[in-house]
């Protein structure tokens, strides 16, 4: 070793340090915990990250796949096939709703799978082709698609549009039933009508067995497929 090497750590070696800094002892650091109530607050805050996440992701579910379906409905008009607004959708745009009083439009689509209502109203496969005898249904959510329903009043207009053309119907009046005890005849051979059909109440976040009904009866005067829309 070099002579400069050594005298540093001799120096280093016998230096006698201060007082102060002899009775100073470095006390290692307690591992960190949180306690029972910390670790509920905690959680409590998570559980509501992720329901506000859930909340977020559900509507902006909905509206996106409604873009996607407008995009399948226009090409279903153009060339008269049924179109999937995606690859592997089991279901192809039905009808276009729309609500002139609400400023309100949503497009439905073909009964398929339980899931097919995340993206729009859905014409039950039991139905009748609206404005045909009997009942058209269509259910939807009530806090996406039909979030709305709740301003629809007696008396204002529906309008249905088809790919043969439009159909207007007028609300009649509205109901509260079991979701199994509806008293819906969709071929009972009456008058046109469609029904508009989700949970109950409305401002509800849980899930129960009331669904609300809205009815609607057709005006005999349909629309041109040509008249522009009005939402």
């Amino acid at each position: 070793m070099s002579d400069w090497f050594m005298r540093t750590e001799a120096y280093v070696a016998t230096t006698v340090q201060p007082e102060s800094a002899r009775a100073t002892r470095v006390r290692p650091a307690k591992p960190f915990s949180l306690s029972p109530r910390s670790l509920s607050a905690l959680a409590c805050l998570i559980a509501g990250a992720l329901i506000a996440a859930q909340a977020l992701y559900i509507p902006a579910k909905a509206q996106v796949a409604q873009v996607l379906m407008s995009s399948a409905w226009e090409h279903q008009l153009s060339t008269g096939d049924p179109a999937r607004p995606w690859p592997w959708a089991d279901f192809t745009p039905a009808a276009k709703l729309r609500f002139p009083s609400q400023h309100q439009s949503v497009l439905a689509l073909t009964d398929a799978a339980g899931e097919s209502l995340a993206f729009g109203p859905t014409l039950m496969a039991a139905s009748v082709s609206p404005g045909a005898r009997g009942v058209a249904v269509f259910a939807a959510h009530r806090d996406t698609h039909f979030a709305f329903l709740k301003d629809v009043k007696l008396g204002d207009e529906i309008a249905v549009d088809l790919p043969e053309g439009s159909r207007r119907f007028r609300v009649t009046g509205s109901q509260v039933v079991r979701w199994d005890a509806s008293g819906i005849q969709t071929h009972d051979g009456g008058a046109p009508r469609i029904a508009l059909v989700t949970c109950w109440p409305l401002d509800a976040r849980t899930p129960g067995p009331m669904r609300y009904v809205l009815w609607a009866e057709l005006i005999l005067e349909p629309l041109s497929a040509s008249t522009p829309s009005q939402v």
